[in-house]
């Protein structure tokens, strides 16, 4: 409760606008930024859930594929593979949709259509790294600017607050800059290793599905 108090505090407040106020004009694109990056993260840990991309229960069941095709017991995988609710449904269900074909044929289908969930995947990536990038130099141009300013007063007559506010926007622009810049890097990290994980797994599991699936074909074939 105290915590809560003391961030309503107006002298709190006043303290946050004055740090931007004297950052200077570089600071709205900075804080631009910082939205930007906050909104992307959100939609990332929406969009990039276990749940909807390769859940626990039907990666599973994918595992006991050729169990399922030898028994016959395919029609309630194959009802989920049709919903498409998950990237592994809708990629198993190219598997499936494909099957009469070759095997390389097969693999040829769900590898173009693993390719596209990958790019949904990575929807929102070069935004963050457009952020992390832009950044730090938005907060290098408010200190130059900063610099700038100081350089201008040194050895005239002008008064302090001039240089003063040349030493402000310099030094909060910076600050500002490397503040967006280093949880975004982090973030695009975190979310790139999750990206590539999910992709290696869901090869390993389209891999034994279409090996499956061609092995059962066959074996009816024969």
């Amino acid at each position: 409760m105290e915590t809560f108090i003391a961030s309503s505090d107006p002298t709190a407040w006043e303290t946050v606008w004055n740090f931007f106020k004297n950052g200077g004009v570089f600071m709205l694109p900075i804080l631009i930024c910082s939205v930007i990056a906050a909104t992307v993260v959100t939609y990332k840990l929406m969009t990039l859930s276990k749940s909807l991309i390769i859940p626990d229960q039907l990666a599973a069941e994918v595992e006991k594929i050729e169990e399922h095709l030898h028994e016959g017991n395919i029609e309630g995988l194959q009802k989920e593979f049709q919903a498409g609710e998950t990237s592994l449904a809708r990629l198993c269900q190219q598997a499936f949709h494909n099957a009469g074909r070759t095997q390389v044929e097969v693999q040829e289908a769900v590898q173009s259509a693993a390719r596209e969930e990958i790019v949904k995947m990575n929807t929102g990536m070069a935004t963050l790294e457009v952020v992390i990038t832009i950044a730090p130099l938005l907060g290098l141009l408010g200190t130059a600017s900063g610099l700038v300013v100081v350089f201008d007063n040194v050895g005239t007559d002008a008064d302090q607050a001039s240089v003063g506010q040349g030493i402000a926007m310099a030094l909060n622009t910076t600050v500002a800059g490397l503040a967006v810049a280093v949880p975004t890097v982090i973030a695009h990290s975190h979310f790139g290793r999750k990206i590539e994980l999910m992709a290696v797994r869901l090869e390993v599991l389209l891999g034994k599905v279409t090996s499956a699936c061609h092995q059962h074909l066959f074996g009816q074939n024969k």
